[in-house]
C-alpha cells in the first residue's frame, strides 16, 4: 500500500464527507487496505466515502465516477457524493459543466450545476422489484411484513442503483439507530447488505430522515437514502411530489413524479481543504 504523493481533495454534502481523488491527471491505485487507511479519522484524512473520477469507459458519459465506503468495499451509489463529484470536477477544471454525466456501478447518472451553487443530480429511476434491490420476497409490494431481533416491523424494499430499506417512526430523535441499523443493514433478507433509513412524516411535503449506511454506519445526510425515502413514503400514500427531507446535516430537496419518472434531488456541496499524501 503506497499512498505517498497522492493529491486529494476533502469535501461533504451536508455533512456526509468524502476525499475526492482525480485519477485523471495522476496515477492511481488503491486497494481496500488503502481506502481503510486514508477513511481512517485518526490516523488518515477522515471520511465516509471515498471518491474516485476516471476517464469514462463508454461513449455515453463524461467520467466514471467510483464510490468506496469507509471499509473498503466498492459500493454503486452515493447521492450526496454525486453533487461533490460535480462541483469537482469544474473546480478542478476537468470539465466545464453545468451538466455533467457520469458512469457507476448503479448505472448512469446525470449532475446539473445550479447558478445559486446547489447541485442536482438525476439519480435515475427507482427499482422496486425485490431481485433488484436485492431482496428476498414472495412477491413485490410497497410495504414487507419485517422480523428483526424478535420485533416486527414494516418496511419498503427500494433500489437507488444501491439497496435501501425504509422504516416510518414516530420521531427520529427517539429511534435507536446505532443498535438496530445494524441488525437490518447485515439481515439476511437482503444479501448484499442494505442502507437502513429512519422516516418521520411531518407533513406531505416535509420529512426527518435519519440514515443507516451501509460499511459506514450513521451519516449526517445520505442522498440515495433521502431519494428511497420519498419514493417509498409516496409509494404508501404519504407524500407528495415534491418533499423537503431534513437530515442531520440540513436540507435536500427530492422530487418524484412516480411511475416511470427519474428521482430529482438537489442539494448543497463544500470544499473544506486539498492535500497531499506523504
Amino acid at each position: 500500500m503506497e499512498l505517498g504523493g497522492l493529491r486529494f481533495t476533502k469535501m461533504h454534502g451536508l455533512g456526509n464527507d468524502f476525499v475526492m481523488i482525480d485519477a485523471v491527471s495522476q496515477s492511481v491505485s488503491l486497494d481496500a487496505d488503502a481506502v481503510r487507511a486514508l477513511a481512517d479519522r485518526h490516523r488518515g484524512v477522515g471520511c465516509d466515502q471515498l471518491l474516485i473520477v476516471e476517464p469514462a469507459a463508454g461513449g455515453e458519459a463524461d467520467f466514471r465516477y467510483r464510490i468506496f465506503n469507509a471499509d473498503g468495499g466498492e459500493v454503486e451509489q452515493c447521492g450526496n457524493g454525486a453533487r461533490c463529484f460535480a462541483r469537482f470536477v469544474v473546480d478542478q477544471g476537468l470539465a466545464a459543466g453545468p451538466e455533467i454525466r457520469v458512469e457507476t456501478l448503479g448505472g448512469l447518472l446525470t449532475l446539473r450545476l445550479q447558478d445559486d451553487g446547489q447541485v442536482t443530480v438525476n439519480m435515475g429511476v427507482p427499482r422496486l422489484e425485490p431481485e433488484a434491490v436485492p431482496f428476498i420476497a414472495d412477491a413485490q409490494s410497497t410495504a414487507y411484513a419485517f422480523s428483526v431481533d424478535g420485533k416486527d416491523y414494516e418496511i419498503g424494499a427500494v433500489s437507488m442503483g444501491n439497496p435501501h430499506a425504509v422504516l416510518r417512526v414516530e420521531d427520529v430523535d427517539r429511534v435507536p439507530v446505532a443498535e438496530l441499523g445494524p441488525l437490518i443493514e447485515a439481515h439476511p433478507r437482503f444479501p448484499r447488505k442494505v442502507n437502513v433509513g429512519f422516516m418521520q412524516v411531518v407533513s406531505p411535503e416535509h420529512v426527518r430522515l435519519r440514515v443507516f449506511e451501509r460499511g459506514v454506519g450513521e451519516t449526517e445526510a445520505c442522498g440515495s437514502g433521502a431519494c428511497a425515502a420519498v419514493v417509498s413514503g409516496r409509494l404508501r400514500g404519504w407524500l407528495a411530489q415534491r418533499v423537503a427531507v431534513d437530515v442531520l446535516g440540513g436540507r435536500l430537496m427530492i422530487e418524484w413524479q412516480g411511475a416511470d419518472a427519474p428521482v430529482m434531488m438537489t442539494g448543497p456541496t463544500a470544499t473544506v481543504f486539498e492535500g497531499r499524501i506523504l
